[in-house]
């Protein structure tokens, strides 16, 4: 069976997303790793990094919105759908979660494992989809997300283990090769100081637990607002709603945390006005704008795939900025996910919901009413076309 591309990516600028949201992705793993100090803290206040970007994405996303409107319109639609404004709170408060969430889990994992882990999401989303938009996966669907997920669990598995039960001269030289190979491996992980096994049944299991859950459930409850409640919504409108009730979260956060005054003092402010800082606050901002294209114009599926892609790039990208090496369970899991991919593209899952394939830009910031007249005048040609 050949692989559907048409259905996969219904025109080219999806198929743009797809790519920039890989990419961005993979900046993310790389550029909060690269700013941590060499114990693997943070030398800055990370839920005020993640507010920052959430104001950066609200006034990226009312500049967009401005191109062909006013502030006043703005203001007017907000108004005007403020019931939907309310329904954003959830997935803004999930993504609040996860995003903050990410800084944690990336002080405690590599960035390779993170998004392996990360992977384990996609069997719970697949569920979500088929509950929220009632649409069924095929049974070769559901093999291509099984394999990706048990792609994600070889990567706990300990090919040393192996040879502990083993009598002869040649495999007993391949035991002590392999305990050479443990000791290095233990010295590597101790000056990376990262855990590069996959779960160890600790407070870091629960916390990459948490993100997981906050990602399959945002994710596809976003898509759910795109498509469907705020289907007719102008999309950087939806943006703002959404960026609005994410400074609200993580403002409560830093309020708890007794943090909300002193995150924004001089020293806090200058610990961020750093290179290093400022490019996670515009990589993670372009990462929620393009998500939001990404859900409203392909699916929650897709994206989890496009999510085990990065798997391959962080790996080797890792490798030569971090010498964070590729053993044999990391290299097995890439590839089973890989096929999974393979798998899928056979397949695809499509999911439009009352939204139209996105061709250029400007169809994106179409109003509701014209794509309504637009629509009708369709209908009215296929009549038409019956007569």
């Amino acid at each position: 069976m050949s692989t559907n591309w048409r259905e996969l990516f219904p025109t080219k600028l999806t198929f743009v997303i797809f790519l920039l949201y890989m990419s961005l992705f993979i900046g993310q793993g790389i550029f909060v790793t690269a700013s941590q100090e060499s114990n693997n803290s943070y030398g800055y206040n990370t839920v005020t990094v993640v507010l920052l970007t959430e104001v950066f994405k609200l006034i990226v996303s009312t500049c967009l919105y401005c191109r062909e409107n006013n502030l006043r319109s703005l203001v007017r639609d907000v108004h005007k759908d403020r019931n939907v404004l309310a329904l954003y709170m959830v997935p803004a408060f999930l993504y609040c979660l996860y995003n903050n969430l990410a800084f944690v889990n990336l002080a405690t994992f590599d960035p390779t494992t993170y998004y392996l882990l990360l992977q384990l999401r996609v069997v719970v989303t697949g569920i979500l989809f088929q509950i929220i938009f009632k649409k069924y996966l095929s049974q070769r669907q559901w093999i291509s997300l099984i394999l990706l997920t048990l792609g994600c669990m070889m990567k706990q598995v300990n090919f040393g283990s192996f040879y502990s039960d083993a009598n002869d001269d040649s495999e007993s030289a391949a035991i002590q090769q392999q305990q050479s190979l443990n000791r290095t491996t233990a010295a590597e992980q101790h000056a990376h100081g990262k855990n590069m096994s996959g779960f160890d049944f600790s407070l870091s299991a629960v916390f990459i637990l948490a993100q997981t859950i906050c990602s399959c459930l945002a994710g596809v409850y976003n898509e759910y607002l795109l498509k469907d409640k705020g289907a007719d919504v102008n999309i950087f409108v939806q943006n703002v709603f959404m960026y609005l009730d994410s400074i609200v979260c993580n403002a409560v956060i830093l309020l708890l945390r007794g943090e909300l005054l002193d995150a924004f003092s001089p020293q806090n402010l200058g610990s961020i006005m750093r290179f290093s800082v400022l490019i996670i606050i515009v990589n993670n901002a372009a990462i929620g704008i393009v998500t939001s294209f990404f859900l409203k114009y392909m699916n929650s599926i897709l994206k989890t795939f496009a999510s085990a892609l990065e798997l391959l790039f962080t790996a080797v990208l890792c490798y030569f900025l971090f010498s964070i090496p590729i053993y044999m369970n990391t290299a097995l899991a890439i590839a089973v996910v890989s096929y999974a991919i393979y798998l899928y593209t056979q397949s695809p899952v499509v999911n439009l919901g009352k939204v139209r394939p996105l061709s250029n830009l400007s169809d994106a910031t179409t109003k509701s009413t014209d794509k309504r007249k637009l629509l009708d005048e369709e209908a009215a040609e296929s009549d038409l076309d019956m007569v």
